[in-house]
């Protein structure tokens, strides 16, 4: 009997030593959700319950009006937020997100954009190269969507599975979004980033969708312009192309003066183009080589040009192991004598700051051209803050690179907020 009281007493003290272990574990992870939730600013697709967050978000009443007008308490609200644990959607919520359509058109306001005549008349076209972070391309296609435009998506097949499901599932959500045909493995400053966007091109002139201008925009690019604002200037262009055209300096001809091959590098980019020894015939049929970047705005007419042009083929095939070939290709080809919406080779060099295309902040620029970054840098070029909201859409770019929501989500909800409220105003004014 004594034995037996003596093992009942150990039991007791066993349990009770565990019972109060595990009360210790739950508090602790209590105080780590609510220590993680006040210092967390979780970003959601704006519109959207957080149904698919994992910990309700800590809510932040921001005026992007007085960000607008640079009020240094709202510029300061920004501040603290960004100061927090961001956690964005992954690729998993955007799985889940787009899983059921028509939930998620209505959740985010597809059904109800306004909308012109002028603007059904004049629809447009856009080609998205994209690799990763789904919850950014689902915020770029929402921020230029319009029933009436045409959207081709190019993912990176060296993307993770999620991310293009994630993707697939956004596209397939759409009558007038898809995926582009062919897909490349995308590498950097390598001839399959241009192929990418040719990729698309095809797949564009090729659509149904009788298209004025195309635009191609990355995983990093954020509209400054409403859909009503740019077809009222597109319409000013009358035909003409809008990109970067420059001639090149002596360090800039390297690129395209010597053969380069992909070799494995061992940091961020996996392969990069290497300078051989080995120099280059000159372009073909007497090419004068222009640069400029990626990045473009143009006509249907040029892009029909380009497409099955010998000339264009040549000269592509020529530009395969040059570094970064489409910060050339482009650049050259609207210098070209009878393309459409040509630039005549005589003509000034068309910088970045007098090409609308793309407004790029770089850093050894600041202070002199434009003001500092209010967010951070990478690899020289600024990451907007929110801040710059008001300096962004004055500018007179339409376009932003970069923005990222890791950096200032704030910055992206406001350039959202108030393009669709520029978006109504205008439709509402045109109508009467």
């Amino acid at each position: 009997m004594k034995i037996r009281c003596v093992f009942l007493l150990k039991q007791q003290y066993k349990c009770f030593v565990f019972s109060l272990s595990l009360l210790a574990v739950c508090l602790l992870k209590l105080v780590y959700i609510k220590v993680t939730v006040k210092n967390s600013f979780f970003i959601e697709p704006y519109g959207v319950t957080t149904k698919i967050a994992r910990v309700q978000a800590q809510k932040y009443d921001i005026n992007c009006s007085a960000i607008y007008q640079m009020d240094p308490v709202e510029v300061g609200k920004s501040l603290v937020i960004r100061r927090k644990d961001i956690v964005d959607l992954d690729d998993e919520n955007i799985v889940s997100l787009t899983s059921d359509c028509p939930e998620y058109i209505e959740s985010r306001g597809y059904a109800n954009l306004p909308l012109s005549n002028e603007e059904r008349e004049f629809p447009l076209a856009y080609s998205l190269v994209v690799h990763k972070h789904a919850s950014m391309v689902e915020r770029i296609l929402r921020a230029v969507y319009m029933p009436h435009n045409i959207y081709c998506i190019h993912y990176d097949r060296k993307s993770s599975k999620r991310f293009i499901a994630a993707v697939e599932n956004l596209a397939s959500c759409f009558p007038n979004v898809f995926i582009a045909s062919k897909l490349e493995s995308v590498q950097y400053a390598n001839i399959t980033r241009l192929n990418a966007d040719l990729n698309c091109l095809s797949d564009l002139l090729g659509s149904k969708v009788r298209w004025r201008y195309v635009i191609n925009l990355c995983g990093q690019d954020f509209p400054l312009r409403s859909n009503y604002e740019l077809v009222a200037e597109l319409k000013e262009l009358r035909g003409a192309n809008m990109l970067e055209s420059s001639r090149p300096s002596e360090l800039k001809k390297q690129r395209f003066r010597f053969q380069h091959m992909l070799k494995n590098m061992p940091y961020e980019y996996q392969k990069l183009p290497v300078r051989t020894t080995q120099t280059k015939a000159p372009p073909p049929h007497d090419i004068k080589i222009f640069i400029g970047s990626a990045y473009f705005v143009l006509s249907r007419a040029f892009v029909s040009y380009v497409d099955g042009n010998p000339l264009v083929k040549d000269f592509l095939a020529w530009s395969a192991d040059t570094y970064s070939p489409d910060e050339h290709f482009w650049a050259t080809l609207v210098r070209v004598p009878g393309a459409p919406g040509a630039i005549q080779a005589s003509w000034p060099d068309v910088t970045d700051l007098m090409s609308r295309t793309r407004l790029v902040k770089w850093n050894y620029l600041e202070g002199s051209l434009y003001p500092p970054c209010t967010g951070k840098h990478l690899r020289s070029v600024c990451i907007y803050g929110a801040a710059e909201l008001r300096w962004l859409l004055n500018y007179g770019h339409w376009f932003a690179n970069k923005v990222d929501p890791k950096v200032d989500p704030i910055l992206i909800k406001c350039l959202e907020e108030k393009l669709l409220e520029k978006q109504r105003l205008l439709v509402k004014l045109g109508s009467r």
